[in-house]
């Protein structure tokens, strides 16, 4: 197992430690939640737009692709998933540190962003990798048009693949899951004051 494949297959656990630091040492305040929660809630949504086109394969161990999809956020951006991930966190993040210090939110908030970096900038070109030998050409073309990370503002016309529901209620239970414990140590945390 390479170093890229053992940080994909392991990425959910990976980033679960800074998620816990957040909502162990995070001091939300109501400003903090108000502008912190509306941009988490954003990222899973365009998580959710992510994964109803790429279907449950996104929960994989191991990077495998049947198809390659170039619609719905796909069009706009390569990487949808992560960057609403990123959005979530950012947004987590800010939501948890609002009675922080300055120093301490700073390490928080950027840490817990360090660090998902870091994963993503692993894994992404590990993904890139396994699309390039498994579509070829269609692929390098794909990328030439679409950016990794900062969404195109008027998406491909002729992106390929369909949204289907049922996949995101089978892929984002745990994430589901997830959100739901960030809220409740969100709400917890800030009865604390």
């Amino acid at each position: 197992m390479t170093f890229r494949s053992f940080i994909f297959k392991n990425r959910g656990l990976i980033l679960s430690a800074p998620a816990a630091l957040l909502a162990t040492l995070g001091r939300p305040s109501a400003e903090s939640i108000r502008f912190g929660l509306p941009l988490a809630i954003a990222g899973e949504l365009l998580r959710c737009w992510a994964v109803g086109y790429s279907g449950v394969t996104t929960r994989n161990d191991e990077v495998t692709a049947p198809s390659l999809v170039t619609g719905g956020p796909y069009a706009y951006v390569r990487n949808p998933l992560y960057l609403g991930n990123f959005l979530t966190a950012a947004g987590f993040a800010l939501a948890f540190t609002g009675k922080n210090s300055a120093a301490s939110r700073w390490a928080l908030a950027g840490g817990s962003l360090a660090a998902m970096f870091a994963v993503y900038a692993t894994i992404v070109p590990h993904e890139e990798e396994f699309l390039r030998s498994r579509f070829g050409e269609t692929f390098e073309r794909y990328c030439i048009r679409v950016p990794r990370i900062v969404p195109r503002v008027v998406p491909i016309e002729d992106g390929e693949g369909e949204w289907k529901a049922d996949a995101v209620l089978s892929a984002e239970s745990k994430t589901f899951a997830l959100f739901g414990a960030m809220l409740a140590a969100l709400v917890l945390r800030a009865r604390k004051g």
